[in-house]
């Protein structure tokens, strides 16, 4: 998931930019939690952090100050479930590549739909959080089974606990998961099998390289 923002998209889009910002914030929250019993390997890395505009330390700018824009409703439920159905997905295909598929996942309309559709908005996706986090080179989200879906397809049922405000929602949902292989080629700049030909980079490819072009 880091990687592919990280290596895969255009310099300054959102979704790159984002992903910095947390990697950020995580090594702030760690070399300050091991600063009292690691002093001196915690100042170094402090010191070696490039964009910190200060010079004062590690010990004096103060103890672990984690912003409550961080805390958002919901976000932590939806990134659970979605590994809950990852794992799902992973456990069918045995060991395989999970680039080679994609999978369809199948969720009666209710909160956990809901919440999936926070990380993925479009119905398939390549690039979206869900995407991202299922590992797969496309996910598809249904409220229903496909009508063209084979009756011996092998598809893996389960069950997630939507656990909101300390209790106060609470819901057991159920979900299926469909793995297919998928039927485009690998693409050569991102490794996803998203491309229309192994020779050519795949559309979203494609659109980050013509912006690079276009700024410099």
């Amino acid at each position: 998931l880091l990687s592919c923002r990280l290596y895969c998209e255009e310099a300054k889009d959102p979704k790159r930019r984002s992903c910095q910002t947390v990697l950020a914030e995580a090594l702030d929250i760690v070399v300050r939690s091991f600063a009292p019993i690691l002093p001196h390997l915690a100042e170094e890395v402090f010191q070696y952090i490039p964009y910190k505009k200060d010079s004062e330390g590690v010990f004096r700018t103060g103890w672990i100050n984690a912003s409550s824009a961080w805390k958002k409703p919901g976000i932590e439920e939806a990134v659970e479930g979605a590994c809950a159905m990852r794992d799902s997905f992973l456990g069918s295909i045995s060991g395989k590549n999970a680039l080679e598929y994609e999978v369809i996942i199948v969720i009666e309309p209710g909160l956990l739909f809901e919440l999936m559709e926070a990380l993925q908005a479009e119905e398939t996706s390549s690039v979206s959080q869900l995407n991202e986090i299922m590992m797969a080179s496309q996910t598809t989200l249904l409220s229903e089974l496909p009508k063209e879906t084979p009756s011996d397809a092998n598809i893996i049922k389960g069950t997630f606990l939507i656990n909101l405000e300390g209790g106060d929602i609470c819901e057991q949902s159920s979900y299926k998961v469909i793995a297919r292989p998928i039927a485009k080629a690998k693409c050569p700049r991102c490794r996803r099998y998203t491309a229309e030909s192994s020779s050519a980079p795949c559309p979203r490819c494609l659109q980050v390289l013509a912006a690079g072009k276009g700024s410099t």
